[in-house]
């Protein structure tokens, strides 16, 4: 058996295709990892997420901010599409209350004892340890699951508070939460969060590094898997460093799609979307 973990799909339903091809993947053996955003910006966002749905118990998908997008904009009068969205054929599709119950009932956070490793859209905040990441994602988890899952939804946009405090209750508490988990990129070294910044590092403004970047961070003992950041490219000297995956190799933007297979470390791709 081997756990494939896979980058940001976004849509790109021919692209995982080809890659699941080129890992020989078969689901009576194998697992799959996805960092989350299934969904948007891609030509087929619908035929992927009903493949993965159907994958069953063989993967496991955590969620970013593009899914999250999707169920505000499904079940909320907040949520508005945007420009370059490519969700309508979800939003009118006849299993459209199937699919999007699913989604919203997909974890944010995933973390394997044996393995040692963490699965994340975005990341974990410097402050926290895994315990404690697996904890609080496990509490908007909660919220998305429960019969009030539209005010959560109905308030993920926004950009504040953008300091992790314990203190922190109700909505913020959970908005921080989710900003951190599936859009955080930057921070100052004492743990703000930046979410405007999408370049890559050496790009970044002053007083401003990567999450994992920063010194002393509570969460540094586990490898961690995730997607997002599509600007972000580590040597294999520094993903040894940091001890972290980024996946997101910017497949619907023409790039690639990539696979890591977690036992070995051993990587496979295939080409994006043809723009």
């Amino acid at each position: 058996m081997s756990t494939y973990a896979i980058g940001d799909l976004q849509g790109c339903l021919d692209c995982f295709e080809r890659l699941l091809a080129r890992i020989e993947f078969d689901a009576a053996r194998d697992r799959l990892w996805l960092t989350g955003d299934l969904v948007n910006r891609g030509p087929d966002s619908l035929g992927t997420l009903r493949r993965v749905r159907g994958l069953g118990e063989c993967a496991t998908t955590v969620l970013g901010n593009h899914d999250l997008h999707l169920l505000a904009v499904a079940l909320t009068s907040e949520g508005r599409t945007r420009k370059g969205d490519t969700l309508d054929d979800i939003l009118t599709a006849p299993d459209r209350v199937e699919l999007l119950d699913w989604l919203r009932h997909q974890p944010l956070f995933h973390h394997d004892p044996v393995l040692n490793i963490s699965l994340v859209h975005a990341g974990i905040p410097a402050t926290w340890t895994v315990s404690e990441a697996a904890s609080r994602a496990s509490e908007v988890e909660i919220a998305l699951r429960g019969p009030s899952h539209s005010e959560i939804l109905s308030a993920i946009y926004g950009n504040t508070p953008d300091r992790w405090s314990p203190e922190l209750a109700g909505i913020p508490r959970l908005r921080f939460i989710i900003n951190a988990l599936t859009r955080m990129r930057f921070c100052t070294d004492d743990g703000q969060l930046d979410l405007k910044h999408k370049e890559s590092p050496a790009q970044a403004g002053p007083g401003l590094m990567p999450w994992f970047a920063v010194p002393g961070r509570a969460n540094a003992g586990a490898r961690i898997v995730f997607g997002h950041w599509s600007t972000l490219r580590l040597s294999s000297e520094e993903e040894t460093r940091y001890r972290v995956h980024p996946l997101d190799t910017g497949a619907v933007w023409g790039d690639r799609l990539t696979a890591l297979r977690l036992e070995d470390g051993a990587r496979f791709s295939v080409p994006g979307v043809s723009r």
